[in-house]
């Protein structure tokens, strides 16, 4: 299964306030893991950049002018996108970015049955638990050391280990039969439930004798023997 996880930074908190998208990152996983594949771009907003939103990103407006403006990315966004499950951090306010600057390039919305909410499947996780993303891998133990500011880039690689996390741990897809189908094996492939690796495949092990033997038992008795007042002797 193909999914994106994916985080925006922005000049504000809502883009029907004139607010726009100014860095977009994108992790592509198959199955939950990682593939390598990155979609990542800076994006000028042709406006002024409040103070307290530079403060959070970093994104200056003399680093974001120059940069290429949203639509000239549109296209290769959306193929990078394909029609994957969209993985966001609050996504409802990642997709509303999203989807103005596309309907700003008259261009059609992402639909939000795509939407996967990391902080609606934390919440139902850990109810009453902070659910910042910095709260929730200091709870997983994801290294966010080199995290001093928020960055799209960063926070999807941060997010996308939160969400291998949130979604059962490093454990998916683990094989616990030596000989278990290769990936891309059909159901018929592989052994019916309960019954495992075919027995033609192992070697014949007899079952072990576990009952003590004369010569054990006696040495045992003389190491019980040693010891002076033992509590189980007292009544």
């Amino acid at each position: 299964m193909r999914e994106i996880v994916f985080d925006t930074e922005t000049t504000g908190f809502d883009p029907k306030g004139g607010h726009r998208l100014v860095e977009i990152g994108c992790i592509e996983m198959i199955h939950r893991v990682p593939t390598g594949q990155v979609f990542h771009a800076y994006f000028d907003p042709e406006r002024d950049m409040p103070a307290e939103a530079e403060a959070v990103h970093g994104l200056s407006i003399a680093f974001l002018t120059g940069k290429p403006k949203f639509v000239e990315h549109a296209a290769d966004l959306i193929t990078f996108l394909g029609d994957a499950p969209l993985v966001a951090h609050n996504a409802a306010f990642d997709f509303g970015f999203l989807n103005a600057e596309l309907a700003a390039c008259g261009m059609q919305a992402v639909s939000l049955d795509r939407m996967v909410d990391t902080i609606a499947i934390a919440r139902r996780k850990h109810p009453g638990a902070k659910l910042s993303l910095d709260a929730l891998c200091s709870r997983y133990g994801i290294d966010r050391s080199h995290r001093t500011r928020h960055g799209a880039l960063l926070d999807a690689e941060l997010l996308a280990q939160l969400y291998v996390e949130l979604m059962g741990g490093r454990q998916i897809g683990l094989e616990l039969a030596a000989d278990a189908p290769a990936v891309g094996a059909t159901a018929g492939d592989a052994p019916a439930l309960g019954q495992g690796t075919p027995s033609a495949t192992r070697p014949f092990r007899p079952a072990r004798p576990h009952r003590p033997s004369d010569a054990e038992l006696a040495r045992h008795g003389e190491f019980m023997a040693g010891f002076a007042d033992p509590l189980w002797t007292r009544g």
